[in-house]
């Protein structure tokens, strides 16, 4: 069986591995939410997050932007929590400010996206989680 394109083990691997600050758009203060779990995640595993909402918040201490370009500083992954429709521009904005890597979360796919940033050397995942992915390492 082969591995589909936006699953290449070797782009989960630098993120999971080698990236240390992940943007993280849709994170709001809900504990409720999953972005908020995964949040927790990233940090318990050494991660740096960085909250990305219109509102700004500041979550699990850390300073929210309302916007990537408002980060002042480098991100090495931008972490996608919204709808697919609305997900591919994040992955254009991701590009923008240099980021090394796009993770779409599970059920978010745009293959559009995917194609751009691919094609403007930035790695990519789609319709998967860390949590899921530093699990199938056990």
């Amino acid at each position: 069986m082969t591995t589909p394109a936006h699953l290449d083990p070797a782009a989960i691997d630098f993120m999971l591995d080698s990236a240390d600050t992940w943007a993280i758009v849709g994170l709001s203060g809900n504990p409720d939410r999953t972005a908020y779990r995964i949040a927790q995640l990233l940090q318990q595993r050494g991660k740096r997050i960085v909250p990305i909402h219109p509102s700004a918040p500041v979550v699990l201490g850390e300073q929210g932007y309302a916007t990537l370009a408002d980060v002042p500083f480098p991100v090495d992954v931008v972490d996608v929590f919204r709808r697919s429709e609305d997900a591919g521009r994040f992955a254009d904005e991701a590009v923008a400010i240099g980021a090394k890597g796009v993770w779409f979360q599970l059920g978010i796919l745009d293959q559009e996206a995917f194609e751009r940033t691919r094609e403007a050397g930035v790695l990519m995942v789609m319709d998967t989680c860390p949590a899921i992915e530093w699990r199938k390492r056990v």
